[in-house]
């Protein structure tokens, strides 16, 4: 089985110790991808593609990785499990989801890529330069986590839901009640001028008139 292809990418921010991303092409049939370049103590090397290892929620059953302090489901607070530990010591809280199962294949994807990786910096510095990798994977390193295992992702409880704000029922009342339209306690006076109707005579009136 030969690498007959190796497409990078590089990482714009140079200050992270994230280099670049890759894909490897084996005998031109099979494609692994997202395969990680990071600086090392001892130069850049090559990490396989991973995902973050999960546990399960005691209350609903989601799962979360492993140093979730929350449920992302429920929102119920999570106790801290007993995680793994390698050879180094460093909590293992990610497992390959590709990688090699002997030390000759190993070398063989290191050494690749690392050339490649040295050969694509020098492209870089050219006029017009764009990478081949994103003719096919233009979503590189949309999932890789910054602070890696080194801090947990999760140390705050989920935001909770308030429900919305009601009025007094009987603040409700009193404005319904106010929005009444109430006729006059009395009918309106006629205030039309006084008729032409004769005054009514006193006793006696015009009987001895002279």
């Amino acid at each position: 089985m030969k690498i007959t292809e190796v497409r990078i990418k590089l990482m714009e921010d140079s200050s992270d110790r994230l280099r670049g991303f890759c894909s490897i092409t084996f005998d031109d049939a099979f494609v692994i991808r997202d395969l990680k370049i990071i600086e090392g103590a001892n130069g850049p090397f090559v990490a396989m593609p991973s995902r973050k290892l999960t546990g399960h929620c005691p209350n609903c059953g989601c799962k979360n990785h492993m140093r979730a302090a929350y449920c992302n489901q429920c929102g119920m607070k999570l106790k801290q499990p007993q995680i793994e530990r390698g050879s180094d010591q460093r909590a293992k809280l990610y497992a390959d989801i590709a990688h090699p199962i002997n030390s000759e294949c190993r070398e063989q994807i290191q050494t690749r890529v690392i050339d490649e990786y040295l050969n694509e910096i020098e492209e870089a510095k050219h006029p017009g330069y764009r990478s081949k990798y994103d003719d096919y994977f233009s979503d590189a390193g949309e999932d890789y986590d910054h602070d890696d295992d080194d801090q947990p992702s999760s140390t705050s409880a989920p935001p909770k839901r308030e429900p919305p704000p009601q009025e007094p029922s009987e603040t409700i009342e009193r404005i319904e009640k106010a929005s009444e339209l109430k006729g006059p306690h009395s009918p309106p006076g006629d205030k039309s001028s006084p008729s032409n109707s004769p005054r009514p005579q006193k006793f006696g009136e015009g009987i001895f008139d002279d």
